[in-house]
């Protein structure tokens, strides 16, 4: 996607391992595109999460492949680069590829960072954490049951929350929450939650399902993992290129 050419638009940073991409994702992205109206959403699989020294299972170039392949047939989804492996190694940091985004969209525009709730709940940890929300506002798909509490709680210190306006509905029956983040020195940044996405799915599960395939295969009839919570055609990518063994 041409970021140039996206004057005036509504998009969504949606980084991860994507390893591998599932339909827990994809429902998250569906729900934010619908939500806050978004015209993109940019899935980067990470080149080299800090979070995670040993890195992925899957190599960069399967799981951007495998991501592709996901998204193929979702309108108004797409691949982007912004996190792949950078040229000396280092890790890939969300406030500096969300600074460079910021830069490559027109004035304009307007870009927000989509996140899981377990990204977040582990938003402390992440480098200049603080500050992400104000680069690009967060949109949080929640579980059911949790709280604003929850959400205080997970906040990088220096950070407080305070809602602005009572739940809406949208279409396809989403609802959102909005929310208004402060810091310290007094600036204001929008925060959204999606509550109540009933999506279970654990990308290390799957690779666990697929790493004992054979023994499914064993059974009768159709056993192969992961057919249920994989896009077929990134299921038929990792048989075929032998991923998660």
């Amino acid at each position: 996607m041409d970021l140039q050419t996206s004057r005036g638009r509504r998009v969504a940073f949606f980084g991860g391992s994507f390893d591998p991409p599932h339909l827990g994702h994809l429902a998250v992205a569906r729900a934010a595109q619908t939500a806050l109206d978004l015209d993109a959403v940019l899935f980067a699989p990470v080149g080299a999460q800090p979070l995670k020294p040993k890195g992925s299972t899957a190599a960069f170039i399967h799981r951007l492949a495998m991501t592709r392949l996901a998204i193929a047939s979702e309108p108004g989804f797409a691949v982007s680069l912004a996190d792949a492996p950078t040229a000396s190694g280092a890790p890939n940091y969300t406030l500096e590829t969300l600074l460079a985004l910021r830069a490559e969209l027109p004035p304009e525009s307007d870009l927000f960072c989509l996140m899981g709730a377990d990204a977040f709940a582990g938003l402390k940890g992440w480098h200049r954490a603080a500050e992400i929300p104000f680069a690009a506002p967060l949109i949080v798909a929640s579980r059911p049951g949790q709280r604003l509490h929850d959400w205080k709680t997970a906040l990088p210190e220096g950070l407080s929350i305070e809602a602005v306006q009572a739940p809406v509905r949208t279409g396809l029956d989403v609802e959102i929450h909005s929310f208004l983040l402060r810091n310290v020195t007094g600036d204001r940044a929008p925060f959204y939650l999606l509550p109540g996405l009933e999506i279970e799915i654990s990308a290390s599960e799957i690779r666990d399902q697929m790493r004992n395939r054979e023994q499914a295969r064993a059974g009768a009839g159709d056993g192969t993992p992961g057919r249920e919570l994989l896009p077929s055609a990134v299921l038929d990518y990792i048989c075929a290129h032998g991923l998660y063994r």
